[in-house]
């Protein structure tokens, strides 16, 4: 399977199942395009009647004054046919590799990989489910997650921590993620727990990753000395340009937080050397052109920006829709275009979905299985249940357990140990699958009340965002 687009002057050939990807010419483009409508079955070897087939393909798609343009003014058909030639037979040196149109040979290893023993190595710890903002957008109702408001007390974090101590098998490297509502209006906790964790590693040869998400009202000097010290990362949560923040992200005074949280933020950011953070906003159907609100935060300073798109059902008055798509596929466009532009003048910053690994990346099980949602990755709330997620976390047909008796819904956790792009009608075909996993399955419930479908809006966007990220690392490679 292959996937071709042109984007940004770059004609790109991207071979699904290797992952490799190919900045071609324009006739090459086109021969490609050819080949893959005339060959059905992919075969790695042309035969010379499949070239004829392509060579006559390509010389009634070419206008004569095409012929002018790809092969120079004095060009005849004889001539179209010898580079025709040449390029086929590159593109067949190409199959040979295994660089194009190569097999899919993992939906074997996905059946093997599901029978394994499930190990957690990751824990979202609600450690507040109370905020001190009032999102208009949030998904968990100003933190309460329908339910009450509460914070986690210190023995329910300490066992949470012994049920993944106790539940990750071999595994090594823990993660563990402070979230609400707004973790910080339970400080003291997290840093208890911390403190109880890097006790723990030493008894069990575990080590943990610590991860904490703020609004940043709360920020101080003390808090960012001990996030420096324990905090693998930090995302900062701003939706960029001061009006489009205070609209979305006000106070429960109903005032805005921008003023309070740039000079913190700025503050941190450097404090952590533009490192191991992330800014992280969400634009919605009022700020279309989000390109801006990342321009926005580059420019203040932030190196590692991330503003994803709202995820609403349609009745929302900001909810993204289906008419929204082409102007969101233009502002990733522009966006891409920014950051070459500032990549040029050395002035570069990272955006969170823009970032891809085309030699290396996560391990296939990554690639195919996503984030591990209700298998190894576990949400807990400040009483102790288990959901397979922080947005399933008050769904009660998703409550798995808790962290005294552990997961006792074993087949909901099959469910989602199923839960893969080849479990999915609409992935299976899809060039981005190896991207995006199969997308989020609490999008999926939320949009189809079940987890082997897909939130369409989200694929259509992420589609584009893998193709400008691809577009990127070719013209970065331009520029070394």
């Amino acid at each position: 399977m292959v996937h071709q687009y042109k984007n940004n002057g770059y004609n790109i050939v991207l071979d699904v199942n290797s992952g490799m990807v190919h900045v071609v010419d324009d006739l090459a483009y086109d021969i490609i395009a050819v080949y893959n409508t005339i060959d059905q079955n992919k075969s790695k070897k042309f035969s010379d009647i499949k070239k004829e087939e392509v060579i006559n393909e390509i010389i009634r798609k070419y206008h004569r004054s095409e012929y002018s343009r790809l092969f120079g003014s004095e060009s005849d058909e004889e001539e179209v046919k010898t580079a025709v030639l040449e390029a086929l037979n590159d593109i067949e040196e190409l199959i040979k590799d295994g660089a194009l149109f190569t097999e899919d040979i993992y939906e074997n290893y996905i059946s093997e990989f599901k029978s394994r023993q499930t190990v957690v190595k990751a824990l979202c710890l609600h450690i507040a489910h109370d905020c001190n903002l009032a999102c208009r957008y949030c998904f968990a109702e100003e933190g309460e997650y329908q339910g009450r408001r509460a914070l986690m007390s210190y023995e329910v974090g300490k066992q949470a921590l012994d049920f993944l101590i106790q539940n990750s098998g071999n595994r090594k490297n823990l993660e563990v993620d402070f979230f609400g509502g707004e973790p910080l209006m339970n400080f003291d906790v997290v840093k208890r727990l911390v403190v109880y964790g890097r006790e723990q590693e030493k008894l069990h040869n575990k080590k943990f990753r610590f991860t904490l998400t703020t609004n940043g009202i709360l920020l101080n000097d003390e808090i960012m000395e001990f996030a420096n010290q324990e905090m693998s990362n930090m995302v900062l949560s701003i939706d960029g340009r001061k009006e489009i923040n205070d609209r979305m992200r006000p106070s429960r005074n109903g005032k805005g937080s921008y003023d309070v949280i740039v000079p913190k933020f700025l503050k941190f950011a450097d404090s952590r050397k533009q490192t191991n953070y992330y800014v992280r906003g969400t634009f919605t159907h009022n700020n279309l052109d989000f390109a801006e609100d990342v321009k926005h935060l580059a420019e203040l300073g932030f190196k590692q920006i991330s503003v994803e798109p709202v995820v609403s059902l349609p009745e929302e008055p900001y909810a993204i829709t289906e008419a929204d798509i082409p102007k969101i596929f233009e502002e990733y466009d522009k966006l891409a275009r920014y950051m070459l532009e500032k990549k040029k003048e050395g002035k570069e910053f990272n955006f969170f979905h823009f970032m891809i690994d085309l030699s290396g990346g996560p391990c296939v099980a990554k690639r195919l299985s996503g984030c591990g949602s209700g298998t190894e990755y576990l949400a807990v709330t400040p009483w102790g249940d288990l959901y397979p997620c922080h947005q399933f976390v008050g769904e009660d047909n998703y409550l798995m357990g808790n962290v005294y008796e552990g997961v006792k819904k074993a087949d909901l956790r099959d469910e989602f140990k199923c839960c893969n792009v080849y479990a999915k009608d609409k992935c299976k075909e899809c060039f981005a699958r190896f991207y995006c996993s199969g997308g989020c399955a609490a999008n999926s419930f939320k949009f189809h009340g079940n987890i082997l479908d897909t939130y369409d809006i989200g694929c259509e966007l992420q589609k584009k965002r893998v193709e400008c990220a691809i577009m990127l690392k070719a013209a970065e490679a331009e520029l070394e």
